[in-house]
C-alpha cells in the first residue's frame, strides 16, 4: 500500500501541479532541523561541567587536626542544582590515596562550597594531597549524567613551618575520649636513629613513615589523671626530652533519672544523675542546658544535677523538658513529658513535740506546709530503737498532725520521724524531720541473775556472789543499788541486811556452818524488783564426778547432760571466760528444768585454752548441787613445749627415760601420748621402733607411746660404750610438739660398771675414815705422835732443884744432881767398832730408847725403875736396846761420895777420863749407865730418903730430851772389880738439827 502511496505520490507529481511535491519537501526540512537541534541540546549537556582547580582551596587547622576544602563551580545552567563532589586524599605521595567520600550538596550560584576533613595522623607528620571532581544529581538533566574531570593535586605539607627545632612531637595538646585510638607522631631533622618514646614512663615501638618521622597508635587510651597522660621521646640519653600532654576525658554520659517536681507551684526543680565528670586541666566539664517545647524557652543551667524553673500562675499544666549535655566532644539529651498537678512534693513537716509522755505511752505532735486549699497531705510517722523501726503509722492531715504512741518501753530511748506527701496524686515523700523521745522509768521488772561461789574453811564458809546486771529492758531505770538480805534458816529471826551500791555486782560473805537463805534485789528510784532466792546448806556434800572431755568448734562448746530422775527447778552451767586469770572472770548460764543440753559460746573463747564447765541441778529448796564436769578446747592446737627427759638407771644395755614433771593440763590441746626419738650409729631400729625422717632431713627411730599419762620409758638392747640421743615430743589431735635439743648419753662397759660397783664403796669407806681421822686429828695426834715438848714449860723443871737458880727455866747438865750413877757391864757379847767406822747412829737398829736406870746397890737383882731419855727428833741413843751406864752406890755410903758421884761435874769428868780407851772396842757384854735421880720414885722426898728407901722394879719412865751429850765425854775409870763399860755418845758430825 506505502509503496503504491508513494507509487501513486509520485505519478501525482510528475502528472499534477508542483505544489504538493514542495509540502513534501517542507515537511522533510522541518524533521531534518528538529533532529539537529536534539543532537546539539545533547551532545551540549552531556560535556563535563567546568571544575578548574584555581576555584579549589585547602586550609589547615592544627588544633584539630582538620583540612578545610573550599570551592566553587561556574557556568551553572540553572540557579540551583544538586551535585555530587568525590573527594580524594593521598599521604605521601598521589599514589597513596587514605580517604575517598562523595558528598552531596545543592550548587547555588556564586556561592562557594566547603567540606572538611579530619585526620587520624597528626598534618605535621606528612604531606597530604587533595583533589575533586563533581557530577549532576538533579532531575533536572536529563540521564545520562557524566563525572567532570578531576582537578589537579593540591598538596599540603605543614612540615616546612615547624621551624628549626631538632625534634618535635604531633599532635599538641589533643583531647579524645577514653577508649579511642590515637595516633601521635615525631619529626626529626636529623638522621639519627636511636630515638626512644616513651607513654608515661613505659617505653613503646611505632612505625618508620619516612627517615624523619616515625609514628605511634595508642589503642583504647584509658583516662589517668585530670592533668593529662605524658608522652615524650628522646634522642639521647640525658638530653631534655621533647613531649606533648594527650588529655583523656571521660565518656560523656546521658543523665539518668531526669525528674521535676514542685513543692509550691511556683517554681520546678529539675534534678538528674550527671554521671561521670568529663572536665579536665584545661577543658571545662560538660554544661547542661533545659529546653521546654511546649512555651520554647530554655536557660543554661548552673549546676551540674540540678535546674530551677519558673512557674508562672494560670501558666500550662502540661510541659515537656528536654536535657541537654554537652562538651567539647559529645552531646547527650533526654526528655520528660509530666503533668504540674501530679508532681508534687511536700516541704518537709517542722515543730514536732510530745505531750503525755509515760512509761509505756506518748503522743508526738507536727505541723506541715499546706500545698492549697483542694489538697490533702498524707503523713508517716516512725518509731526507732537503737537503729531499728519499731512502729510505723499513716495519718492524713491538712495542716497539724499528731498521733498516740503505745507499747513504749521504760526508761528507753526513741526517735520519732515524721514525713509528708501529696495524698490526691502520690509523687514522692518529703524528707524525714526527726525528734528524740525518752520515756520515764518504771520499777524493775526481772530479779538478778545470781550465782555463788562457795569455799569451806575451818569453822565457816566463805561464799562469793555474783550477779548479772539486769538487761535494759528489765531495769525500766538506772539501778542504784542492790539488797541482800542473809537469812539464817536454823534462827529465821536472826537476819542481816547489806545494801551495795551498783555498779558491783558481787560480795563475799562469811557464814558459820549453818544453812542460810539469801534474798538478793535490785532498786531503782521507782522501785524494787522481785527477789533472787539462792540456799548455802551447812553441809555441801560435794561428791566427787569424773570430767568429761567435750571438744569445742568455732560456735562454741556443746554440753549435754542426763536429766535428773527427782524434781528440779532447773539447771546451771558454769565456766571461766578467762581461766589463765586469777579472777576468772566467772560466768554462767541458767536453764529450764526440761533443758539437757545447751552451747555455750563467748567472744572470750580462745583456740588453745582449756575450758572447765560445771553442771549443777536446782533443786526445789532452791540448793545447787554438782552433776558434771566437762572440759575441752574451743580449738586444740599443737603442743607448744616439749618435756625435757632426764636420764637414770644407766647400764651398759639399757638406760631409764622420765619427763614426769612435764605439765601436761597446760598444753594447748589434750595430750595423746608420746614420741620418742632416738639416735644411734646402728641403721636398725629396736623393736617398737620405726625409722622417721625429722625436719632437717635426718633419719632416727621413733617409738609411739599412746598412753598420755605414761611418762617413763625403758630404753633396752642397747650396745655398751656407745652413744646415743634421745628426744621426746608430745602430741595432740592437732599435731606434735617442738622439736628441742637432743640429750646425748653414752653407756659404760661391761667390766668397768662391774668394777665401779666395787669400787664407788670402797672409795665411800676410804672418804669416811678421812673425815673420821680429820675430825678426830687432835686425839690423833695427842695418841700417835705428840709434840716435842716445850723446854721452857717442861714439868721436869718444877722437880729439879738447882743450888745457884731456883727459878730454874732451862735444865743444863751443871744443874741436874743425879741420885746415882752405876755402870754396868752386861753379858760378853760381839764387840761393836765405832772407831775408823764412823757409823751414825740413824744407820743402827734401834728396838729400844737409851735410858738411865736409877738403882740401889743394896740387894739388887735386877732392873728397877729408870727414866729411859730418847730424842726422835736428832735420831740419837745411848746405846742398843739396853745399853745404859748404871753407876753402883752402896746403900751404906756417906752422902760425900754420893754427893761425889752424883755431881755432874764428877760423872763428866769420869766418862771423859776413860772416853778414848772405852770407844776403841767394847765388850759384847753390853753396858749400861744407871742413873738414879729425884724423878725415878712416885713419892717425895730428899736423897736420903731415895737411897734408904729404894723404889720398887718398874717399868721405865720415858722422856724425850732436847739436847745430845756432847762428844769428848769420857766414861769413869775402869778397873777389873768394877768392870765399867764405855757409853757410846753421839758425835757432833752426826747431829742432825
Amino acid at each position: 500500500m506505502a509503496a503504491s502511496r508513494v507509487g501513486t505520490f509520485g505519478g501525482g507529481i510528475l502528472g499534477k501541479p508542483e505544489p504538493m511535491a514542495l509540502l513534501v519537501v517542507l515537511q522533510t526540512t522541518f524533521l531534518l532541523a528538529l533532529l539537529s537541534l536534539r543532537t546539539y541540546q545533547s551532545e551540549v549537556l552531556s560535556e563535563p561541567l567546568p571544575v578548574t582547580s584555581d576555584s579549589l582551596t585547602v586550609s589547615i587547622s592544627s588544633t584539630h587536626q582538620r583540612l578545610h576544602l573550599q570551592w566553587n563551580v561556574h557556568n551553572l545552567p540553572y540557579q540551583e542544582l544538586k551535585m555530587i563532589f568525590q573527594i580524594e586524599i593521598s599521604r605521601i605521595n598521589t599514589s597513596n590515596v587514605i580517604w575517598v567520600e562523595n558528598y552531596s550538596t545543592t550548587v547555588r550560584w556564586n556561592h562557594a562550597l566547603h567540606w572538611s576533613w579530619e585526620s587520624e595522623l597528626p598534618l605535621e607528620c606528612a604531606t597530604h594531597f587533595v583533589r575533586i571532581r563533581g557530577v549532576v544529581d538533579d532531575a533536572k538533566i536529563p540521564r545520562p549524567r557524566f563525572w567532570s574531570y578531576w582537578s589537579s593535586w593540591k598538596e599540603v605539607d605543614v612540615r616546612s613551618s615547624l621551624g628549626e627545632d631538632r625534634l618535635s612531637v604531633f599532635p599538641k595538646d589533643k583531647l579524645v575520649e577514653e577508649g579511642s585510638n590515637v595516633t601521635v607522631c615525631y619529626v626529626s631533622r636529623s638522621h639519627q636513629k636511636n630515638i626512644s618514646c616513651f607513654l608515661d614512663g613505659v617505653q613503646i615501638q611505632g612505625d618508620q613513615l619516612d627517615p624523619n618521622v616515625c609514628a605511634f597508635t595508642l589503642n583504647n587510651v584509658p583516662f589517668v589523671r585530670e592533668t593529662g597522660t605524658n608522652f615524650y621521646c628522646e634522642m639521647n640519653q640525658g638530653e631534655i626530652p621533647e613531649g606533648i600532654v594527650l588529655f583523656v576525658s571521660k565518656v560523656l554520659e546521658e543523665p539518668k533519672d531526669f525528674s521535676c517536681e514542685t513543692q509550691d507551684f511556683r517554681a520546678l526543680n529539675c534534678t538528674w544523675d550527671p554521671g561521670s565528670d568529663t572536665g579536665l586541666t584545661k577543658h571545662p566539664s560538660q554544661s547542661y542546658t533545659l529546653f521546654e517545647s511546649f512555651s520554647g524557652k530554655k536557660t543554661l543551667c548552673k549546676h551540674k544535677n540540678w535546674c530551677d524553673w519558673q512557674v508562672t500562675q494560670h501558666s500550662q499544666e502540661m510541659y515537656n523538658f528536654t536535657l541537654v549535655a554537652e562538651n567539647y566532644l559529645r552531646r547527650r539529651s533526654v526528655s520528660t513529658v509530666f503533668n504540674l498537678t501530679h508532681q508534687v512534693r511536700p516541704m518537709n513537716p517542722f515543730n514536732v513535740s510530745f505531750k503525755n509522755v509515760h512509761a509505756t505511752e506518748a503522743t508526738v505532735m507536727w505541723k506541715a506546709h499546706s500545698i492549697g486549699n483542694n489538697f490533702i497531705l498524707l503523713c508517716q510517722v516512725e518509731l526507732n530503737s537503737e537503729g531499728k523501726v519499731i512502729q510505723q503509722h499513716n495519718v492524713s492531715i491538712k495542716v497539724n498532725g499528731e498521733y498516740l504512741l503505745n507499747e513504749l518501753k521504760p526508761d528507753t530511748k526513741y526517735v520519732t520521724r515524721v514525713r509528708c506527701a501529696n495524698a490526691n496524686h502520690f509523687w514522692k515523700w518529703s524528707e524525714w524531720i526527726g525528734q528524740n523521745l525518752i520515756t520515764s522509768e518504771a520499777a524493775p521488772s526481772e530479779a538478778p541473775d545470781v550465782w555463788r561461789e562457795v569455799k569451806s574453811v575451818p569453822g565457816c564458809l566463805m561464799v562469793t556472789l555474783f550477779w548479772k546486771p539486769l538487761p535494759k529492758w528489765h531495769a525500766n531505770g538506772k539501778i542504784l543499788f542492790y539488797n541482800v538480805v542473809i537469812e539464817n534458816l536454823g534462827e529465821p529471826s536472826k537476819s542481816k541486811l547489806l545494801s551495795i551500791p551498783a555498779p558491783a555486782n558481787s560480795t563475799e560473805l562469811t557464814l558459820d556452818q549453818g544453812s542460810y537463805q539469801i534474798h538478793i534485789t535490785a532498786h531503782n528510784s521507782v522501785g524494787t524488783s522481785p527477789a533472787s532466792v539462792i540456799v548455802i546448806p551447812g553441809d555441801l556434800g560435794n561428791k566427787e564426778v569424773e570430767e568429761e572431755r567435750v571438744k569445742g568448734t568455732e560456735d562454741g562448746f556443746s554440753l549435754s547432760w542426763k536429766p535428773q530422775s527427782g524434781d528440779v527447778l532447773g539447771y546451771l552451767v558454769e565456766w571461766c571466760d578467762h581461766p589463765w586469770d586469777p579472777l576468772c572472770d566467772l560466768q554462767w548460764e541458767n536453764l529450764g528444768p526440761n533443758t539437757t543440753g545447751t552451747m555455750i559460746s563467748s567472744d572470750a573463747f580462745r583456740p588453745g585454752v582449756r575450758y572447765n564447765f560445771r553442771v549443777y541441778g536446782i533443786s526445789t529448796k532452791r540448793i545447787a548441787y554438782l552433776l558434771e564436769k566437762k572440759t575441752g578446747y574451743s580449738q586444740e592446737l599443737a603442743p607448744s613445749v616439749s618435756p625435757q627427759a632426764v636420764m637414770s638407771n644407766l647400764t651398759s644395755h639399757s638406760v631409764t627415760l622420765s619427763w614426769k614433771d612435764y605439765a601436761t593440763e597446760s598444753q594447748p590441746g589434750f595430750i595423746q601420748g608420746y614420741y620418742v626419738y632416738m639416735k644411734s650409729k646402728a641403721k636398725q631400729c629396736h623393736p617398737g621402733f620405726e625409722k622417721a625422717v625429722l625436719s632437717d632431713d635426718s633419719v632416727c627411730c621413733k617409738c609411739v607411746i599412746n598412753d598420755p599419762e605414761q611418762k617413763t620409758l625403758v630404753m633396752e638392747n642397747l650396745q655398751p660404750e656407745s652413744s646415743y640421743e634421745f628426744l621426746v615430743t608430745p602430741y595432740t589431735s592437732v599435731g606434735a610438739g617442738p622439736h628441742g635439743a637432743f640429750t646425748k648419753v653414752t653407756t659404760p662397759g661391761e667390766y668397768s660398771y662391774t668394777l665401779m660397783r666395787f669400787l664407788l664403796p670402797l672409795i665411800f669407806c676410804v672418804l669416811f675414815i678421812t673425815v673420821v681421822c680429820y675430825l678426830k686429828s687432835q686425839w690423833m695426834k695427842e695418841n700417835c705422835y705428840p709434840d716435842i715438848p716445850d723446854p721452857y714449860k717442861s714439868s721436869v723443871l718444877s722437880l729439879i732443884k738447882s743450888k745457884e737458880n731456883p727459878h730454874l727455866t732451862i735444865m743444863k747438865v751443871n744443874d741436874c744432881i743425879p741420885d746415882a750413877i752405876e755402870v754396868v757391864n752386861k753379858p760378853e757379847g760381839n764387840k761393836m767398832q765405832f772407831l775408823g767406822t764412823r757409823k751414825s747412829l740413824t744407820e743402827m737398829e734401834l728396838t729400844k730408847p737409851a735410858c738411865f736406870y736409877l738403882l740401889p746397890t743394896e740387894n739388887y737383882l735386877g732392873p728397877g725403875p729408870h727414866i729411859c731419855f730418847e730424842n726422835f727428833t736428832y735420831n740419837q741413843a745411848a746405846s742398843e736396846s739396853d745399853c745404859c751406864g748404871r753407876v753402883t752406890v752402896s746403900p751404906t755410903a756417906p752422902p760425900s761420895q754420893l754427893e761425889l758421884l752424883t755431881s755432874p761435874e764428877n760423872l763428866l769428868k769420869a766418862l771423859e777420863k776413860n772416853y778414848m780407851n772405852s770407844l776403841e772396842e767394847i765388850p759384847a757384854g753390853e753396858t749400861c749407865l744407871n742413873y738414879v735421880s729425884q724423878l725415878a720414885s712416885p713419892m717425895s722426898g730428899n736423897k736420903e730418903s731415895l737411897l734408904t728407901n729404894p723404889p720398887l722394879p718398874a717399868v721405865c719412865s720415858e722422856y724425850k730430851m732436847q739436847m745430845a751429850i756432847p762428844l769428848g765425854l769420857a766414861s769413869p775409870p775402869s778397873s777389873e772389880s768394877s768392870s765399867v763399860s764405855s757409853i757410846t755418845l753421839l758425835d757432833q758430825g752426826e747431829h742432825h738439827g
